[in-house]
């Protein structure tokens, strides 16, 4: 038995969408810098998409003497539609260096952002002050 139009269309807008997202479209192709960081951009993707139809009958057959039912083949006609839409947003880079890997937000708040990667240096400081010990 053949697929019913709606399916067919749906197959089709799904293999659309399919088409322009891959696993590079979330995280990107990845580039060696000189000093020999990795850097890899992420985004997020998003995706919707919506399908519908109805079969009907021809005005003509529309419970009138005529109207014996299904059309001549034994189907009724279909009328329909489908769309997708796809949603791609910078979230940030990924860098990937000889001794740590970080996260660098687009949209984030960078002085925030930079005491947070502090925090680690300065709480070595603070304990090598507590004991007495002689900074570097």
């Amino acid at each position: 038995m053949p697929d019913h139009p709606i399916e067919t269309l749906m197959k089709t807008a799904m293999e659309s969408i399919k088409g322009m997202i891959d696993v590079n479209t979330i995280v990107g192709d990845p580039v060696e810098t000189p000093d020999g960081n990795v850097i890899m951009p992420v985004s997020r993707v998003s995706c919707g998409f919506a399908a519908g139809g109805a079969d009907y009958l021809p005005e003509a057959r529309r419970g009138g003497a005529g109207s014996g039912g299904p059309g001549a083949a034994g189907t009724l006609p279909f009328g329909g539609g489908s769309g997708g839409g796809v949603s791609v947003q910078p979230v940030g880079f990924l860098v990937v260096g000889h001794d740590q890997v970080r996260l660098l937000p687009v949209d984030a708040n960078p002085v925030f952002d930079r005491l947070i990667d502090m925090a680690p240096t300065f709480m070595e400081k603070l304990r090598k002050v507590i004991q007495g010990e002689p900074e570097d």
